[in-house]
């Protein structure tokens, strides 16, 4: 008789516990407040290396000007520009058998298309936005 009541005592604590755990659907997960910073800064992270070359230099917008076989005409168009837009860089390329004279430094290729409305009001013909690699220092805010 002992077994008996040994073997149903064993029974009914197996069923409750089972029964325990079908019934618990709830988890608490309790994670440190950290995590979530890290998580944040991971995800600017990864949203700058992006923007990123291979070499470490930012993906953006550059507007063509001239493109011509003549250094000359190359350097007028580049004096021209510096005079007129001395906040914008200019930066003189050569790819055989051209020269070719590039200004600005654009994320983002809607602040390229503002800038060249100003730009074909001086230069009326043959303005270009490129794609390019461009100098660019990440604001304070973005690197928080």
């Amino acid at each position: 008789m002992k077994l008996s009541q040994l073997l149903v005592f064993f029974l009914l604590l197996v069923c409750s516990s089972t029964h325990a755990i079908a019934n618990s659907d709830t988890v608490i997960l309790v994670k440190d407040a950290r995590l979530d910073v890290l998580v944040n800064k991971q995800a600017q992270i990864n949203k700058r290396t992006a923007m990123m070359t291979s070499s470490g230099l930012y993906k953006g917008y550059r507007l063509q000007v001239i493109s011509t076989p003549k250094r000359d005409d190359a350097n007028q168009i580049k004096s021209a520009l510096m005079n007129r837009f001395p906040e914008q860089k200019t930066y003189t390329l050569f790819q055989s058998p051209n020269f070719k004279v590039r200004i600005g430094n654009f994320l983002k290729k809607e602040d390229a298309e503002k800038f060249r409305s100003q730009l074909s009001k001086f230069f009326p013909k043959g303005i270009y936005i490129v794609e390019d690699t461009i100098e660019y220092t990440p604001v304070e805010e973005e690197i928080d």
